[in-house]
């Protein structure tokens, strides 16, 4: 079995995997100040939920963007389930290649994603990724990694509004009743839902007009749920896509 975990700026989503597919998955806040030991009772209560205990987990793959995180997992991996973690970082077999200026600054959570969508679809594919940040991940069709467009998430530009204006108030992600907002609510949630809906359209359009072939689009990450059900534009949600892609990503390096 393996222990799936990707840890990002804001959650961290963990999951286990066997020979027939997820037994559970789990979304949980990031916290930076988390000891080893404390991850290892998390992990340990997760576990005992299914009936399982740490010697069932033969291999536990990582991707992290969080640096104090990644020491972490790294610790608890060869400590409590007996082999050296699978940690996402260049020189690791992903079955795509990347194509950018700097293949290593890309984020590992974005190149988990990118193997799971182009696994699915064997084709150029658009990753839309709904997290602290929102990133357009560009895959081609012969599976290269061509490059990422970058954008604040929902939930900082709510925030950067409410922190740098004196009457703002921070509001619920969700959609308001029209697109003309009739008091100060409704008008954020408008100007920060139906905009992100239209940055969506707009940059699904221009990076499909750079790739070949039928693209599919396929959105993830925690607000993915608030955006895609407003646009024809995203083929597929798959809220865990990051997790699909450690699991391929562990069976194609097998000695590491």
């Amino acid at each position: 079995m393996i222990l799936a975990i990707n840890v990002g700026n804001s959650s961290t989503a963990f999951g286990i995997c066997g020979d027939e597919g997820w037994l559970g998955r789990w979304r949980i806040r990031t916290v930076h100040e988390r000891m080893p030991d404390e991850y290892s009772l998390l992990f340990e209560r997760f576990l005992h939920r299914l009936n399982l205990e740490t010697s069932d987990i033969d291999r536990l793959v990582a991707a992290s963007v969080v640096p104090q995180v990644t020491e972490m997992i790294l610790q608890i991996g060869s400590s409590d389930f007996g082999s050296e973690p699978l940690l996402l970082t260049a020189g690791v077999e992903t079955g795509i290649r990347i194509s950018t200026d700097n293949p290593a600054e890309v984020g590992s959570d974005l190149v988990a994603n990118a193997v799971a969508a182009y696994e699915r679809y064997q084709g150029s594919c658009i990753i839309i990724d709904f997290g602290t940040a929102l990133t357009f991940t560009a895959v081609d069709q012969g599976g290269i990694l061509q490059g990422v467009s970058i954008a604040p998430g929902l939930k900082y530009a709510v925030r950067a509004l409410s922190q740098n204006t004196a009457q703002l108030p921070t509001v619920q992600l969700c959609r308001p009743p029209a697109a003309i907002g009739k008091n100060t609510i409704h008008s954020i949630q408008s100007g920060i839902i139906f905009g992100y809906v239209g940055m969506v359209e707009a940059l699904v359009a221009r990076i499909k007009a750079e790739l070949s072939g039928t693209v599919r689009v396929v959105a993830t990450g925690g607000q993915a749920d608030i955006i895609a059900p407003l646009t024809d534009r995203i083929d597929e949600v798959e809220p865990w896509l990051n997790l699909d892609g450690l699991c391929l990503i562990s069976e194609r390096n097998p000695t590491r």
